[in-house]
């Protein structure tokens, strides 16, 4: 058994291999995704009930929560490929790495968006040097340096292990963002949902929101295996799978 799990793993970790596996993978990810996120938001839109402080302007959260959940999930799986490539030196897990980053930086910008567009009639302003606001905005800045620092440097090997090490280095900050509002006094609200034994919110409002948190995942993994893809072909093109890949695709 172990044995099988190992060669799946690795076949997996080979260009050829992952191209032709994520491609079946793919189509079931979207299907899942549409799914998810129709019944996510009818139960979050229409079945859930307003809440009896907020009235309806608390419907943001269907978006606003999981978007910063992801924010911080596609961090941590950056940094676990940044060590993997670090390390092991497999191609692979950087490229997964690098068409991670900017859905990354796109579910944190709408976190702070939603959020900002949450805080302006519950707090008065449309942005407050919050701790856990201002640690969210940094992993955005985070997101985007890494972004530009692979950009600028030609040798690919190079702007790989750089970018590797900034993503280790910021890493520091997921567990700041998370724990913000239990070390310091801020506006923002406490955990919520992850009260597993006693939840600070309804069912009714509970599984639309945990329906959302899955359709955003699984939207993340469909996006970024497509970009992975993409580029695969462009650093493989000169290599024999993807030659044969295109001959055959020009076949009748």
């Amino acid at each position: 058994m172990w044995n099988a799990i190992a060669l799946f793993f690795h076949k997996l970790a080979s260009p050829k291999h992952f191209y032709r596996i994520s491609g079946r993978w793919i189509p079931w990810l979207g299907g899942i995704t549409m799914m998810l996120l129709l019944s996510g938001l009818y139960l979050g839109l229409f079945v859930a009930p307003p809440d009896y402080q907020q009235g309806e302007s608390y419907r943001i959260i269907f978006v606003h929560v999981p978007s910063a959940w992801m924010s911080l999930f596609v961090y941590v799986f950056m940094a676990v490929l940044s060590a993997i490539h670090l390390i092991w030196n497999i191609k692979l897990a950087e490229v997964m790495a690098r068409s991670s980053a900017a859905l990354g930086a796109s579910f944190t910008f709408l976190a702070l968006a939603t959020g900002s567009l949450w805080g302006k009639p519950m707090w008065g302003a449309w942005w407050v040097w919050d701790a856990r606001l201002t640690s969210e905005l940094i992993l955005l800045f985070l997101y985007l340096g890494y972004m530009a620092l692979v950009s600028a440097i030609e040798d690919s090997r190079a702007a790989a292990r750089a970018g590797g090490v900034l993503i280790l280095v910021g890493v520091v900050n997921v567990p700041i963002i998370h724990y913000s509002v239990e070390w310091w006094n801020t506006l923002h609200q406490g955990p919520t949902v992850t009260k597993f034994d006693k939840p600070s919110i309804h069912i009714s409002m509970l599984i639309p929101l945990m329906l959302m948190a899955l359709a955003f995942q699984c939207y993340y993994f469909t996006v970024v295996l497509m970009r992975a893809r993409v580029e695969l072909l462009d650093r493989e093109r000169r290599s024999a799978w993807v030659q044969e890949l295109f001959l055959n695709s020009r076949v009748p």
